[in-house]
């Protein structure tokens, strides 16, 4: 394959997965820092949900908790229903059951209401956003992942610009409340994800994108960078074993939780911080636009990831101390911008290093269950008797940042030696190339035997 043909390919591959892929989880709630109305529970707080509702003491906090127990519940199974369905069924039946009970969020009238439908909202969007991580990691070469996977994560990250923005307009517009905001998002969702029968790619060995010679081309690109990781073979209760036996599984997972834990502090607390240093709501919706512009993406893995936590500390203790308004509003820049580029170099980085299919597919979706977990926490530690300061909060922030911190330095250390034991038993291999190079030895095994070996095969190197 000519650079000029492979050039070709890779440009109908982004259009065919990018686009869509990123405007439905644009729609999408799952994540309040990247709803593209930004209509979800954290900006309704704001538009007098909670006085509408009639909820008293931490009911809110309740209601903000139960979505995350479904969400953490299906994102295992729902990885592995998208593999076995193949993506365009199952996103579609994803994406149209989100739609429905994001519509009738809108007539809710009570506290008991509002948390079916939160929990049914977490049964429909949990599967969504990894199962698309999942998909492009099968896709793309391993070197090009952390960039494919930083542009989607960036669409969804400008929604929280947009949000902030379009919660300001719409909060000015006649008659439009909350019930009107969950309402408008829920119609728009169905209209957009109709399409996602015949939009959303399947995997790369299917026929739905790439057809005839260009398809052999590609799979032989991914064989050759991917190897055995990226065998479609066919499920087995191994595979789902071996994600939840191998250690640095709850590693990832740990990682994740404590980015997500940031993440969602910020989304959900972001606007009524804000608001805290003297704003009005509608200026606090306004103003938590911008920290959400700040957007980077990587190509390397660990050290950008330390670095852009040390970012987020620094922000907390910012916003700990007795700073202006100005200066606790530059924090949230460094918070935001620091805590954004993390998501998608640590998905890249569990992505990058499992292997066969069904075994990522597990890896990944305990990784975004137990991250969710974050989503429970920080919707607990920023009560409004706290403000301004949210001493306990942020202090949860900080620690768990460095807990962050002490996760990478583990994968590092771990995989590197790995790797350098690898080196030495079978020959050097570039890191990003995991074919089945690599001596076997004396062991005698199967063609399927070799397939099923994975990420352990003695060809693979791990990503750092």
């Amino acid at each position: 394959m000519t650079p000029t043909q492979e050039r070709a390919i890779k440009r109908k591959i982004d259009l065919a997965i990018l686009p869509y892929c990123a405007l439905l989880y644009l729609l999408s709630a799952s994540d309040p820092t990247r709803s593209l109305l930004y209509v979800n529970i954290g900006q309704a707080r704001l538009a007098n949900l909670e006085k509408d509702l009639h909820l008293k003491g931490n009911q809110y906090d309740i209601a903000l908790t139960v979505f995350f127990v479904s969400y953490i519940l299906v994102e295992v199974p729902s990885n592995l229903a998208l593999r076995w369905f193949k993506p365009h069924r199952w996103i579609f039946f994803l994406m149209v059951s989100w739609s429905v009970v994001m519509t009738l969020m809108g007539i809710v009238n009570n506290f008991g209401g509002l948390v079916a439908a939160r929990f049914m909202l977490g049964l429909a969007e949990g599967g969504l956003f990894p199962g698309v991580n999942f998909l492009l990691t099968t896709w793309y070469n391993r070197n090009e992942q952390n960039l494919v996977i930083s542009l989607f994560y960036a669409g969804t990250t400008l929604a929280g610009a947009f949000g902030g923005l379009l919660a300001f307009g719409i909060r000015h517009m006649a008659h439009v409340g909350w019930q009107g905001r969950f309402i408008l998002e829920g119609l728009l969702t169905f209209l957009c994800a109709i399409p996602a029968w015949w939009l959303v790619p399947d995997f790369p060995e299917d026929h739905r994108v790439l057809k005839g010679i260009d398809r052999e081309r590609w799979l032989h690109r991914l064989a050759k960078n991917q190897g055995v990781t990226n065998v479609p073979l066919p499920f087995s209760w191994r595979q789902v074993r071996r994600a939840f036996t191998d250690w640095r599984t709850y590693i990832y997972a740990l990682l994740y939780l404590s980015l997500s834990q940031l993440f969602y502090s910020l989304a959900f607390f972001t606007p009524t911080i804000i608001k805290e240093l003297g704003f009005t709501n509608a200026n606090a919706n306004l103003l938590s636009a911008p920290p959400y512009v700040l957007r980077v993406h990587h190509l390397d893995i660990g050290v950008f990831i330390i670095g852009g936590l040390l970012m987020v500390i620094t922000g907390y203790v910012i916003l700990i101390t007795n700073a202006s308004i100005a200066v606790k509003y530059f924090a949230i820049f460094l918070c935001v911008g620091g805590i954004s580029p993390c998501g998608a170099t640590a998905t890249t980085f569990i992505g990058n290093n499992y292997g066969p299919v069904y075994t990522r597919a597990v890896a990944m979706g305990f990784y975004f269950a137990v991250g969710a977990c974050g989503g429970i926490i920080s919707s607990n530690v920023y009560p409004s008797s706290a403000a301004p300061r949210f001493f306990a909060g942020h202090g949860i922030a900080i620690a768990f940042a460095f807990l962050g911190i002490l996760c990478v330095l583990t994968l590092m250390v771990a995989n590197g030696h790995e790797n350098a034991r690898r080196d030495r038993v079978y020959g050097v291999v570039a890191p990003i190339d995991s074919g089945t190079k690599g001596d076997l030895g004396s062991r005698e095994l199967s063609e399927l035997q070799i397939m099923e070996l994975g990420d352990r095969h003695p060809g693979f190197r791990y990503v750092l």
